[in-house]
């Protein structure tokens, strides 16, 4: 049997290509919200091997990489292969006052997520403030003291 050309099917797959091609930040989507004294970031992976995924922290920059293996069956006729396949990374520039060693990450049901703790140094802190009187007085006190 033989195949029929259509120029439309054609460039409506050349162009799915090239916009494919041109939504390859949205290939990883991700949320990124803070819930009380640390970040968590969910990050859409949907299909990807586990043990390819990978998270580091380096000059501040997060990396996320993941590999989708693409279905290698033979003797198939596709009809339709809109799921993209290969190597996945994305970078995130991250700010101080964040514990980057103390990320942790899980992966279920097709969403990466890491809990990123704000670092104890970067945390809101109350400092107390004595009153003149109070604190000249003390230091008075101290200093009548034999040392």
């Amino acid at each position: 049997m033989a195949t029929r050309f259509d120029p439309f099917r054609e460039m409506d797959r050349l162009l799915g290509q090239v916009l494919t091609a041109d939504r390859s930040a949205a290939v990883m989507p991700m949320d990124l919200c803070r819930v009380g004294d640390h970040y968590v970031l969910n990050v859409d992976l949907p299909g990807v091997d586990p043990g390819s995924i990978d998270v580091n922290v380096e000059d501040q920059v997060l990396t996320i990489r993941a590999q989708r293996t693409p279905h290698t069956e033979e003797d198939v006729q596709w009809l339709a292969k809109e799921r993209p396949a290969g190597t996945y990374a994305r970078q995130i520039a991250v700010g101080r006052g964040l514990a980057l060693d103390a990320i942790q990450a899980t992966y279920t049901d097709g969403v990466l997520t890491l809990t990123i703790p704000v670092a104890e140094e970067a945390k809101p802190r109350r400092i107390e403030v004595r009153h003149g009187e109070a604190a000249s007085t003390q230091i008075t006190a101290n200093a009548d003291q034999p040392a």
